[in-house]
């Protein structure tokens, strides 16, 4: 701990001094002499944001129906067994490769990442939707997960393009559009798909989108990506590079009006300077990327955290298994565009809480009380959703959206939480690996999620008449423990915090 401190204080001071043509060094001169809010830079973080997270679960609502049109599944209570298996595609491909975007990201910058990522979202969502078996949807979304490796950078990037005093709403924002994301995306699944159906006066059952009856929301995203893509061209660099630029400081154009031997004098003195400054980091930290396994408030955080998206990714394709399952099965019989509709308004709920009332709320309670809040919150809104299946009409409605809301804006404030204790664990230079390694293990467990989640409501669906917890009653239950456990790993022993958190 003590060699982390000294390489922190050593490395600030090192990067007080200005390398001309530095992007690291450009971005700290601004923010240090600009101290408002960088509005223009933080809406280009939403966006990225919103591009990548779009199509992770724009497939949910309209899974169900894909799959039984591969038919692959021999019986209807299957379906979910092998929805699991498609949504689980994506991220067991990002956790192959997050702790690679994140070593690139900090080596040769955070942009050419984020600007690969964004393209590979463009082309294989793309080819999502005009898949026409089940080994295709699985082979782009795996594709699709192994190339955009945007998530782990971006939150790096979003803390480093603005003054520490408004980290916390930088992480917000990510979240933020994160789960706006991750609710609006599905609310287009559910919308446009099978457009041939719900909209036969615009579209013909012979047309494109009659022949492929899910590539309209895929399509969607991918042309908004598109625009994110040329958008984000401008986007200044954050890292810095100092190897073979030269030093800028005003009051050396003094000294060389005066003298130009000072120049001399000064140029190897500095050398000199960072020579030795370099070699006493080197030595008392001698691997900062081997540290970052060592730092326990860094992987304690990232595990909690992993503990938490497990569920959640879990929740995300239950709840449009169970809202579009029959109700003889213990769903809702939902459409498409039911599912649409619910998760619309629980986006727009979402956006309201975290643009106005997270980062009052997270100054007064601290990112880790927020979290164990929203955790202990959600379990008892979890154990009222088989009876929400009990009602029906407006008050099914009403509910299911209250609850989908308040859902929702919990599992984000609790993603938020755990954003900010990471990149407050680690140094600049460290970010983009700390965050490639969050990455990768969360998309393990996220991967595990929608598999695990399937199988069990498949299961689920078959034991109706069961004596303990019967039908959808186990699914919420099991939801409950993996929820209660991340809430168990927010305390002591286990959670260590830094002295930046």
């Amino acid at each position: 701990m003590a060699c982390e401190h000294e390489s922190k204080r050593e490395e600030e001071a090192l990067l007080k001094k200005k390398y001309e043509n530095c992007p690291g060094c450009t971005i700290e001169f601004l923010n240090d002499a600009n101290p408002a809010i960088p509005f223009k830079l933080f809406f280009s973080v939403w966006i990225v944001i919103l591009s990548s997270a779009l199509p992770i679960s724009s497939l949910f609502p309209f899974l169900y129906f894909m799959i039984r049109d591969f038919n692959i599944a021999k019986r209807e209570e299957d379906i979910g067994f092998y929805a699991g298996f498609v949504g689980s595609a994506f991220m067991f491909g990002r956790a192959l490769t997050s702790v690679l975007w994140g070593v690139i990201a900090d080596r040769y910058g955070r942009k050419p990442v984020i600007m690969f990522g964004i393209g590979a979202v463009v082309v294989f969502n793309t080819l999502f939707g005009l898949s026409t078996n089940f080994w295709m949807a699985i082979s782009t979304r795996f594709l699709l997960g192994s190339l955009c490796g945007i998530l782990g950078p971006m939150r790096a990037y979003a803390s480093e393009v603005c003054r520490k005093e408004y980290q916390a709403l930088a992480m917000s924002i990510i979240s933020t559009s994160w789960g706006v994301g991750l609710v609006i995306g599905p609310a287009l699944g559910g919308f446009l798909a099978q457009p041939a159906e719900k909209y036969p006066n615009i579209f013909s059952k012979d047309s494109l989108f009659g022949r492929f009856p899910y590539f309209l929301p895929c399509l969607i995203i991918s042309v908004f990506t598109l625009g994110v893509f040329f958008f984000c061209a401008s986007l200044p660099e954050t890292i810095h590079i100092h190897d073979g630029f030269e030093e800028h400081d005003e009051s050396y154009d003094v000294l060389e009006a005066t003298d130009d031997s000072y120049e001399v004098l000064e140029a190897t003195l500095y050398e000199s300077n960072m020579k030795e400054n370099e070699q006493i980091i080197e030595t008392r930290c001698p691997s900062s990327q081997q540290s970052l396994l060592k730092n326990w408030p860094l992987m304690s955080s990232i595990l909690v955290y992993c503990v938490f998206q497990l569920h959640d990714m879990a929740y995300s394709e239950i709840f449009s298994l169970w809202a579009v399952s029959p109700r003889k099965n213990g769903g809702l019989s939902f459409s498409t565009a039911d599912v649409g509709e619910v998760l619309a308004v629980s986006g727009f709920g979402l956006l309201v809480f975290q643009l106005f009332l997270y980062p009052l709320t997270e100054r007064k309670l601290g990112p880790i009380m927020i979290s164990r809040i929203g955790a202990v919150l959600s379990i008892p809104l979890l154990s009222c959703y088989p009876l929400i299946a009990m009602l029906k009409g407006h008050s099914l409605t009403l509910l299911v959206n209250c609850a989908s809301m308040m859902k929702n804006v919990l599992c984000v404030s609790i993603t938020t939480g755990l954003f900010l204790l990471q990149n407050r664990a680690v140094t600049q230079q460290q970010r983009g690996a700390a965050n490639g390694i969050s990455m990768s293990a969360m998309s393990l467990f996220k991967a595990v999620g929608p598999a695990a989640g399937g199988s069990i409501f498949s299961w689920a669906q078959k034991r109706q008449n069961a004596s303990f917890l019967p039908g959808d009653q186990m699914v919420f239950f099991m939801l409950n423990i993996i929820e209660v456990i991340g809430l168990l790993m927010t305390f002591k022993p286990f959670l260590a915090l830094s002295d930046q958190a």
